[in-house]
């Protein structure tokens, strides 16, 4: 695992941050990024005809266990940030209505404004590398 991620957490910490992200999401204050930089999550959401509402499902099932590591962002300009990690496993259907469990790469970005927090959801594609979960 990489050094720059950080498995120092309780479930009781994570559980707070997972909290915080699922508040957003239900009360519709986030988004996914579908951008250039971002075509592994536009290819996921093309493919199993991924609407906001299957998104938004799939983001309040997300559990504490499972939760990978936080990193920092390494983005200019934004190294204050935390991002935080999470694979849960869901079971999605293509646009041929074939069944795939998937190991689903979440990774979240909340944003505290003085209006209140937002979520980013930088990544949200397959997991294409290895990933240590904290809790399992």
């Amino acid at each position: 695992m990489s050094q720059h991620y950080n498995q120092n957490y309780t479930k009781e910490e994570i559980s707070v941050v997972l909290q915080k992200i699922q508040e957003c999401v239900s009360s519709g204050k986030y988004s996914v990024a579908q951008n250039e930089h971002r075509s592994e999550n536009t290819a996921l959401i093309r493919e199993y005809n991924l609407t906001s509402e299957k998104q938004r499902r799939i983001l309040m099932q997300i559990d504490v266990e499972d939760f990978c590591h936080s990193l920092k962002n390494t983005k200019l300009g934004f190294e204050h940030e935390v991002l935080y990690v999470f694979c849960p496993q869901v079971t999605l259907f293509n646009l041929d209505d074939e069944e795939k469990q998937l190991d689903l790469y979440t990774k979240f970005n909340i944003i505290d404004l003085p209006t209140g927090s937002r979520v980013a959801v930088i990544s949200f594609h397959e997991r294409n590398k290895p990933i240590d979960y904290l809790f399992r």
